[in-house]
């Protein structure tokens, strides 16, 4: 087991942690802000010293990243069936889409334009949950991913996901998975290693306990 491995499963379970919340907000209107901080912050983490500050540090970052790391395991392992469809495909979807991201300059250059200036705004409130913070993060990612030919199709309550607070919060989430999708790539990380490497990765997720 390598150093890049347990990287990777940091980066991964983060993507998945990203795909459960957005199922779960889609058909409760509701989600576990403990969860959801990480992710959003992580998005305004621009020059972090390992992968591990990304998500809190060597400390936290095994709690930020808990439901994402337990779903990760189910998803590698043989509980896969019990995973939500939706978390599954939603998590492929990220790592699509990122894959188009990455191939489009100009997109990534608005991007790493405009994250500077939401991170400057959250200088004015308390947190990156407020909703300012979180309409700037949905603004960022209507304006550029949304933009691209392959969508992220949410499925859900649609009495919950017309409300523009949940909306906001969806596309904010969106965004952080697409972070974390960004760095698995960054990484090492493929598609097909979550079919041919996955003892290789449970054994690197299992070691960060």
């Amino acid at each position: 087991m390598s150093s890049r491995e347990k990287e990777q499963t940091i980066a991964l379970s983060a993507v998945f942690q990203a795909a459960e919340l957005v199922s779960i907000l889609a058909k409760t209107g509701q989600v576990d802000n403990a969860s959801l901080q990480p992710l959003l912050d992580s998005i305004l983490m621009v020059s972090a010293a390992s992968t591990e500050d990304i998500y809190g540090g060597q400390w936290d970052c095994s709690s930020n990243l808990g439901l994402g790391r337990k779903i990760t395991r189910q998803a590698l392992g043989k509980e896969r069936s019990s995973v939500n469809p939706d978390t599954l495909r939603y998590a492929l979807s990220l790592i699509h889409l990122e894959n188009k991201l990455s191939k489009a300059p100009e997109m990534l250059s608005i991007i790493g334009q405009r994250i500077p200036q939401i991170e400057q705004k959250k200088t004015h409130y308390e947190s990156v949950l407020h909703e300012n913070m979180l309409a700037s993060i949905s603004g960022l990612y209507q304006d550029t991913l949304s933009k691209l030919p392959f969508r992220i199709q949410v499925q859900g309550d649609s009495r919950f996901l017309q409300q523009p607070h949940v909306a906001n919060q969806v596309r904010a989430i969106l965004m952080a998975g697409i972070r974390a999708a960004m760095l698995w790539r960054q990484l090492g990380g493929k598609r097909w290693h979550l079919i041919f490497k996955r003892k290789a990765l449970l054994n690197a997720l299992d070691a960060r306990n």
